[in-house]
């Protein structure tokens, strides 16, 4: 956002647009699912009830395209900015990093999971009545939902509180820190230790969007999660919980939830020199000419990194 015509006052209006164009279309999306009567027993707490995950995650959803659009009216810029720094997503890190977070985050929901059923006694009460359908919508509408959380905290939020920043680094971090404390508040965490782990996911998404330049490891970390906690929930029953850290077992579960996101923190980094993840950004070549003419910029900005520049040209020939 600051490599271009940037002005403080930009992300303000990005961020009003964004609130007011949310709010009215998810709450669309809700009304419709109440008026058509296709799921008179909404339950919005119940997200292991197919119809009110679906529900849920499509008034997630939409919140992507207005993304975009904040990009384009209170930019000026491509949608593809909030992406990576590559103006768009990069398809081909998908699958690796897919690779990477199932054993990773997979071995720490299970060990959460057990953990859990040892310290509350409990058994296992599933599979739930209507678990294929809850399967279907899992599967086709919970990445899109993780990409939808992504896309708002860490390819807009981000980026906006960080372009009020001069130093690169010292942006990220705040932004970092700041948009971990939102991301874990707006999920409305029943306790400290709730808090703390949700926390401790932002802090390892917006970990990874520093690393690789883009959002793709950020959503697949999002996305392999709560898949599998759903499933899990579905599957086994009331003993696992979506929203909360099973009683007794605070410090434990966060301990096990860091180490499993932290492993996979640390296997991205480790992945750079093999997937070759673009981490600097053409984004200052958009500014448009002035009469005084635009000087070369020394230097490319990324997510949260500067480097001197490797090309006088314009690679993407949008300069």
């Amino acid at each position: 956002m600051r490599s271009r015509d940037w002005r403080w006052w930009r992300p303000l209006l990005g961020l009003l647009l964004i609130t007011v164009v949310y709010l009215v279309a998810a709450t669309g999306v809700v009304l419709v699912a109440l008026v058509t009567g296709v799921f008179p027993d909404l339950k919005l707490l119940d997200l292991v009830d197919p119809g009110t995950l679906l529900v849920t995650n499509l008034s997630l959803i939409v919140a992507i395209p207005i993304i975009w659009l904040a990009w384009v009216a209170a930019h000026g810029m491509r949608p593809g900015w909030s992406s990576s720094v590559r103006a768009r997503l990069r398809w081909r890190l998908f699958l690796p990093y897919t690779l990477l977070a199932l054993p990773t985050l997979g071995v720490g929901i299970l060990l959460a999971v057990l953990l859990g059923f040892l310290v509350d006694g409990g058994k296992v009460t599933g599979p739930t009545s209507s678990f294929l359908w809850l399967v279907l919508v899992v599967v086709c509408t919970t990445p899109l939902q993780s990409a939808a959380e992504e896309y708002v905290f860490r390819g807009y939020l981000s980026q906006a509180i960080a372009g009020w920043f001069r130093s690169p680094g010292t942006g990220a971090v705040v932004a970092g820190v700041l948009t971990a404390a939102l991301f874990s508040a707006l999920h409305v965490p029943p306790d400290v230790w709730t808090f703390l782990d949700r926390f401790a996911f932002g802090l390892a998404a917006s970990a990874v969007v520093w690393l690789t330049g883009g959002l793709e490891a950020a959503i697949v970390l999002h996305a392999v999660n709560n898949v599998l906690v759903f499933l899990l929930a579905g599957g086994l029953g009331e003993g696992v919980t979506t929203d909360s850290v099973p009683t007794g077992t605070g410090l434990l579960i966060v301990a096990i939830d860091l180490l499993a996101m932290a492993a996979y923190v640390a296997l991205v980094a480790r992945s750079r020199g093999r997937l070759h993840p673009e981490t600097v950004t053409p984004a200052q070549d958009l500014r448009p000419a002035s009469p005084r003419g635009v000087p070369n910029p020394s230097v490319h900005v990324g997510y949260g990194v500067s480097r001197r520049r490797e090309a006088q040209h314009d690679p993407w020939g949008m300069g």
